[in-house]
């Protein structure tokens, strides 16, 4: 599996997390080290870095800095399927590992 450059967007999200709907989150990828860059509307500036196993899952961390102006931080692990239009889809357990550490699910879509 690799994800360089392709971009996703949320379609699911946890009440406590950040992330909306105009969230583009652009991929890149070397061997098995995923990078990327994100924003939105509740999310000035987001980084993630991950590694990417033989299956496509990835292994995550990532920092955001929200429109409260506030550094966030957590884990997540992304299992990834393909949907019926034959794009992926990326299956979200994430974990915040700065303010409250509650723990939340996204799906993010293939643009």
């Amino acid at each position: 599996m690799n994800y360089n450059d392709k971009k996703f967007r949320p379609i699911v999200q946890s009440d406590n997390g950040e992330i909306t709907a105009d969230t583009i989150f652009h991929y890149q990828q070397k061997g098995n080290i995923l990078t990327c860059n994100y924003s939105g509307t509740n999310i000035l500036s987001g980084q993630l870095m991950g590694i990417v196993d033989e299956a496509g899952n990835i292994d995550m961390r990532y920092q955001q800095i929200n429109n409260k102006g506030e550094l966030m931080t957590g884990k997540c692990r992304s299992t990834p399927k393909i949907n019926a239009a034959g794009k992926l889809t990326l299956i979200e357990n994430w974990q915040w590992t700065s303010g409250d550490l509650s723990e939340g699910n996204s799906v993010l879509e293939e643009v």
